[in-house]
């Protein structure tokens, strides 16, 4: 079984939205434990931020539904994540297109040492054997999604690393979006960006979750309280608690979770 194709950035917002469910599922790098039976079903358009303790498995998680956690050779699993009702661990599932379907966005921005136009172009290139001027048409797309095309409209073959940080990590969005991903994953995206450019970041979320289903690690709990409609608690690879953002973080059901957001615990 493989996953379904990646949907065409052109087609309706709704068909590119992801239905990603975690079943039960652990994790471990050989002996030591980093998840324990997390179960976690993630809003479709919509933000879920996770959030907890440094150490406490976030990281693992997020790796672990785009399949990334199988670079490390003593990792193993337990459980199912289900995509669109498919367990991307099943036998048979193609890596690279889940990755497609699933983008992630890493804490630092990795831009390749391309120019900017290949840098978004990667993916399709490799992917979609798209005619000249349809990859160029889905690189534009992908700038403007990302917020970013009027930035760099008129310098698409500078080096992509001479952009500022927050315009390196924007960049990142757009090289993910290029692949028509219904699933976006980030790592602190935020975490290396002064104010402004972590206000640009939050605004382009804030949009794209009207089409993508996304899950945002961060340790500012300000930054979840603003962007994300449900909030996950991990702490030691165990979720405490998950729920509605305003809930969680007004009225905690689990007193580990009103221990950490007050500061606390962790």
């Amino acid at each position: 079984m493989t996953l379904i194709p990646p949907v065409s950035p052109h087609a309706e917002s709704t068909a590119a939205v992801g239905s990603v469910i975690v079943e039960r599922f652990s994790a471990w790098f050989g002996s030591t434990p980093a998840l324990h039976n997390v179960s976690v079903a993630l809003r479709p358009r919509s933000v879920t931020a996770l959030v907890g303790p440094s150490g406490s498995g976030k990281s693992t998680l997020l790796r672990a539904i785009n399949r990334l956690n199988d670079t490390s050779a003593d990792a193993r699993h337990s459980g199912r994540i289900l995509i669109d009702g498919h367990n991307v661990y099943d036998h048979g599932v193609d890596v690279s297109t889940l990755r497609q379907r699933v983008g992630m966005v890493f804490q630092r921005s990795n831009p390749f040492p391309r120019s900017i136009f290949d840098n978004v172009a990667y993916g399709p290139t490799l992917n979609a054997g798209l005619s000249p001027t349809a990859l160029a048409d889905t690189v534009e797309a992908s700038l403007r999604r990302a917020a970013l095309w009027d930035d760099v409209k008129d310098r698409m073959g500078d080096d992509a690393r001479t952009l500022s940080a927050g315009q390196q990590q924007r960049l990142c969005i757009a090289r993910a979006l290029a692949n028509a991903p219904s699933v976006l994953l980030l790592d602190e995206p935020t975490s290396a960006l002064d104010p402004q450019g972590t206000q640009r970041i939050e605004e382009l979320l804030y949009e794209l979750q009207q089409e993508l289903t996304i899950l945002i690690v961060t340790h500012n709990l300000h930054q979840a309280a603003r962007l994300s409609r449900r909030t996950a608690l991990l702490i030691d690879g165990v979720l405490v608690e998950e729920g509605a953002t305003d809930q969680l973080f007004t009225r905690p059901l689990d007193s580990r979770t009103e221990a950490f957001i007050t500061g606390r615990f962790g």
